[in-house]
């Protein structure tokens, strides 16, 4: 097993170009819904479209607070060892004593103070909106022994009128454990909404990103006035 390394010099650096390579991307990252204040441990649990979908969510943990850790096949991670710098760690999900060593570590590091533990239940990339979803039992087995509060949030990437794309972040409602179908309703309710959006109306933008060229001429524009 892997486990994360966060911080240091090089967790640092990751840090700073992560969120250079996100702003230069997108025009932002909007949220709508409410975002839990409190400093206990929970598990965050998300659809999973995108290449992209782990560097949004270090750009929602730098926003938040939180302090995230995210799970992850362990022959990607391996490919990409710095992720552990942020917060990636590692599980084998055909092998039984793999497994338990990961659920075991995914509970120490939720009793930490703000810990967040991003999971993506569906256990590899599927077009956002494709119902019904199709979700891995690991969600469920991991929030029992955790025993900790859980929340879904769904990502999608849309372009309405600008140049670049915007990431839209919708927040459901927090709950405990429960069986899959829990897990299932709560995070098929967060994508059926964001697939209904067409504006963003409603949204907070939590980091802004990059102007297309329309925005900069409206922009000179309105300085030359």
């Amino acid at each position: 097993m892997i486990r994360a390394a966060k911080g240091g010099p090089f967790g640092w650096v990751l840090d700073a170009y992560i969120g250079r390579k996100f702003r230069s991307a997108f025009r932002g990252l909007w949220l709508r819904g409410e975002l839990p204040a409190d400093g206990v441990g929970r598990l965050v649990y998300l659809n999973h479209s995108n290449w992209w979908d782990g560097f949004v969510l270090h750009q929602l943990g730098q926003v938040t607070g939180w302090d995230g850790y995210c799970l992850m096949e362990e022959e990607n991670l391996r490919r990409y060892r710095f992720l552990a710098r942020i917060g990636a760690f590692s599980i084998r999900r055909k092998d039984a004593v793999s497994s338990v060593e990961s659920l075991r570590y995914a509970k120490e590091l939720l009793r930490k103070p703000r810990a967040a533990l991003y999971v993506f239940p569906e256990g590899e990339h599927r077009p956002f909106g494709v119902l019904p979803l199709q979700l891995e039992r690991g969600v469920e087995l991991l929030a029992r022994v955790s025993k900790v509060e859980c929340l879904p949030i769904g990502i999608r990437y849309a372009f309405f009128e600008h140049e670049r794309p915007d990431v839209l972040l919708e927040v459901g409602t927090p709950h405990p454990p429960g069986p899959l179908s829990v897990f299932q309703d709560g995070l098929e309710a967060v994508v059926k909404r964001l697939a209904a959006v067409t504006t963003l109306e409603g949204f907070s933008r939590k980091v802004s990103g990059a102007r297309g060229v329309a925005e900069r001429w409206d922009a000179a524009r309105g300085m030359a006035r």
